[in-house]
């Protein structure tokens, strides 16, 4: 049977920046739904949350940042290990590239097979990914919090909980009350939930939204700039988790086949999302073809990530859906590593 091209292959529009100022010294870079960047500029070094896939795509940050300060970048901070958000690392020449130890871990597990399987399915957001040197490795790492001071400013790097990721990072500045979540929080954007923990997630989110942040840069999505925005974000994605998660769940313990469950949370997420604006999310499953509409991709690929991760092992087979969740994945699953757990 011939393989159908991943759908977010097609993609390659360019994107329009937005370089937007949510308080002194504190920045969003943002691209329609691709992935964030965010900079925080101290007494007299920069910090930059999240690189972009290669260093020639960092370096249109960079030009945004040059346009600000002319201070050094002395601090990356990763938060977390997917290869579109940290292998531009090297154009920041940063002196301290920081993250948390599980994503350290992460990347030791599969961060190569991470970047193999993100170029292919995204190469708009690996503009000359010959200049990537190789995978980007932190050389600071933290449990559960650190504190960095950028001169008289503090900033607090804090592992909250599983989410997006076994080993999400956050960033907060308390001097202006402003968080950059990662993809803990996306703004009108569906959730990739290929490496989720679906049950800590919400709760990790609630850790976030104690800081009553005034201003966050998601990760992905536009800036918010007022509580009320922030506040609709993190309705957003809690909603859009629990939305995909419930009925599949519901599904795996009937013991439906995956199609069928993948039916019951489109039948959920259909009338809720299908008028956001969507990034261009991954798609793991050959059965999204390249003409399918950005709204259908986004629905369709987060609610079969969703199926593939709680169902894989539990719900009656289906081939042309369950291709989706690879043959490692499932081996991962029954031997039950920590990074693959729902609960």
């Amino acid at each position: 049977m011939t393989k159908k091209a991943f759908a977010s292959q097609g993609d390659l529009e360019e994107k329009t920046i937005t370089f937007t100022q949510l308080g002194e010294g504190l920045y969003a870079f943002t691209t329609e739904g691709d992935p964030n960047t965010g900079i925080i500029i101290g007494d007299d070094e920069v910090m930059v949350i999240d690189t972009q896939a290669t260093p020639v795509m960092a370096k249109k940050v960079l030009s945004h940042i040059r346009e600000v300060t002319d201070k050094p970048v002395k601090y990356v901070v990763l938060s977390h290990y997917h290869a579109v958000r940290v292998l531009g690392a090297v154009a920041y020449q940063p002196e301290q590239i920081i993250a948390s130890a599980k994503t350290h871990a992460l990347i030791h597990e599969r961060g190569q097979e991470d970047w193999d399987s993100e170029y292919g399915r995204f190469p708009r957001l690996f503009q000359s990914a010959d200049s990537i040197p190789g995978l980007t490795w932190p050389s600071l790492t933290f449990t559960d919090k650190m504190t960095v001071y950028l001169g008289k400013r503090r900033v607090e790097i804090m592992h909250l909980g599983r989410a997006h990721t076994a080993g999400d990072t956050v960033v907060w500045v308390p001097d202006s009350g402003i968080m950059f979540s990662g993809d803990t929080v996306e703004y009108r954007s569906a959730c990739y939930c290929g490496d989720a923990h679906f049950n800590d997630w919400p709760e990790t989110i609630g850790l976030l939204k104690s800081f009553n942040p005034q201003a966050l840069v998601p990760g992905r999505g536009d800036a918010l700039t007022t509580p009320d925005m922030v506040s609709e974000a993190i309705h957003l994605t809690q909603s859009f988790l629990t939305d995909t998660y419930t009925p599949v769940a519901a599904a795996a313990a009937k013991g439906w086949s995956l199609k069928d469950a993948f039916s019951a949370c489109r039948d959920v997420c259909d009338p809720k999302y299908s008028t956001m604006r969507f990034m261009n999310i991954v798609c793991r499953s050959m059965w999204l073809g390249p003409t399918m509409s950005q709204t259908e991709l986004t629905i369709r690929v987060s609610g079969l990530l969703s199926v593939t991760r709680i169902c894989g092992r539990h719900c009656s087979s289906n081939t042309q859906l369950s291709s989706a969740y690879s043959l490692k994945e499932r081996k991962a699953d029954v031997a039950g590593e920590d990074r693959r757990k729902v609960d």
